[in-house]
């Protein structure tokens, strides 16, 4: 089962999708236990952005049918006190995952950015080169532009000019995470790809609205304190689906394929239509060993 990425050889397929497991946390609860039993092949961090973000105001979760909706707002701890606190603490538990596994292969870091600008993802780009224990860097493009007021990813050649001006500052892989909330994802992708990405990443969450419980009783208001989130777990699998094989027909470097995967089946579904490795996310909510079982499964089946 185990795969190659972006020169990177994996023991398997099944990463995680950024925000959906706090490995920190985890190893506190569960302690070395978590090293023995590590559901992902690649750890991605929660997204970092420039400076410290409070998220946004509760409450911040809808449950939908079949699905998540999250308002969460990215709070981080800004880059400077993820450097100097998490990345340390991070290395430490890849590097016991590798003692754990016996077999010589490391579970690879990758950091994952936010800017509004290309210059806010230069520096971005520039500190994680500058530690070594990051191995790869993933751009979150799904930030509003200050000036236009869409993704950075939705407008190709906005997102080709973001690439073009962070791909010198990291001989480091450059995956792009990419917005599903645009008109042709496989132009950005495109883009992405002729920017100098080494790979791209989808789906992100589909923007939605829940309202307040009887709000038909007067004024309609937003129950999220965000006002709208991001719809992810299983409501958005067949997207998911769609959008992945539509950028895999159409491009030359790794896709790493997301959304709604919750066994080792949708997992091989994306894979079939052109993913080179799967993240789990929604699904590590309800059980955080989910995506061992998925990659469990995939063995399983290849075993035949």
């Amino acid at each position: 089962m185990s795969v190659e990425f972006c020169g990177l050889r994996l023991a398997h397929p099944v990463i995680n999708g950024s925000g959906t497991f706090d490995a920190i946390a985890a190893r506190r609860a569960f302690g070395d236990g978590l090293c023995a039993a590590f559901p992902f092949a690649a750890y991605v961090s929660k997204t970092i952005t420039l400076e410290p973000r409070q998220g946004n105001p509760p409450p911040r979760l809808w449950e939908s049918p079949g699905g998540l909706i999250n308002s969460i707002g990215l709070p981080n701890k800004g880059l400077e006190r993820y450097m100097s606190e998490d990345v340390p603490q991070l290395a430490s538990l890849t590097a016991a995952v590798t003692r754990s596994a016996g077999d010589g292969r490391s579970v690879p870091l990758i950091t994952n950015v936010m800017g509004s600008s290309a210059a806010e993802f230069a520096q971005l780009v520039e500190a994680c080169e500058a530690r070594p224990e990051i191995t790869a860097v993933e751009l979150n493009v799904s930030c509003p532009n200050v000036k236009t007021g869409l993704d950075i990813g939705a407008d190709p050649r906005q997102l080709e000019d973001v690439l073009r001006e962070v791909r010198s500052r990291s001989a480091k892989p450059l995956i792009v995470k990419l917005t599903p909330n645009t008109a042709d994802v496989a132009a950005c992708a495109q883009a992405a790809q002729d920017g100098g990405a080494d790979a791209v990443s989808l789906i992100n969450t589909l923007r939605a609205m829940a309202l307040a419980p009887h709000a038909r009783t007067g004024p309609p208001r937003p129950w999220l304190g965000g006002g709208t989130g991001g719809l992810s777990g299983g409501a958005v699998r067949t997207i998911a689906l769609a959008q992945v094989a539509a950028v895999a027909a159409r491009l030359q470097i790794p896709v790493i394929g997301m959304g709604g995967v919750q066994s080792a089946a949708h997992a091989r579904d994306l894979i079939d239509v052109g993913a080179t490795l799967v993240a789990v996310g929604t699904e590590s909510f309800r059980d955080p060993a989910a995506a061992g079982k998925v990659a469990r499964g995939l063995q399983e089946a290849s075993d035949g």
